[in-house]
């Protein structure tokens, strides 16, 4: 499957990914040009996210957080992906960070 947002966006939702954002942050971020962030509801939830998005598009230029679940960054360079628990999503606000995005979904 082709590396997009749009596919990234779906694969989440494959593995039920809550609240799914993605920003177009072309002009405002110098290190990509997507970011999507989403909520998995549990540790084995988000690492099986996170797992089935490298097992469906490839390993990732460079990855967090995958063996604790609380949040997982995979990089993809063209597209970061952000998948938090609830309470680490409100804390870092991500969606508040990148207010000059363009909203693509969510």
């Amino acid at each position: 499957m082709e590396l997009t947002w749009e596919n990234l966006v779906e694969a989440l939702g494959d593995k039920k990914a809550k609240d799914v954002v993605a920003l177009d942050v072309k002009g405002v971020c110098s290190f990509t040009d997507y970011i999507l962030i989403c909520t998995g509801m549990s540790d084995r939830q988000i690492s099986a996210m996170a797992e089935y998005v490298i097992e469906t598009f490839g390993k990732p230029f460079g990855s967090e957080g995958i063996e604790k679940g609380r949040w997982v960054l995979l990089d993809y360079v063209d597209v970061v992906i952000h998948i938090f628990q609830d309470d680490l999503r409100k804390y870092y606000d991500m969606e508040g960070m990148w207010l000059d995005a363009k909203r693509l979904k969510g």
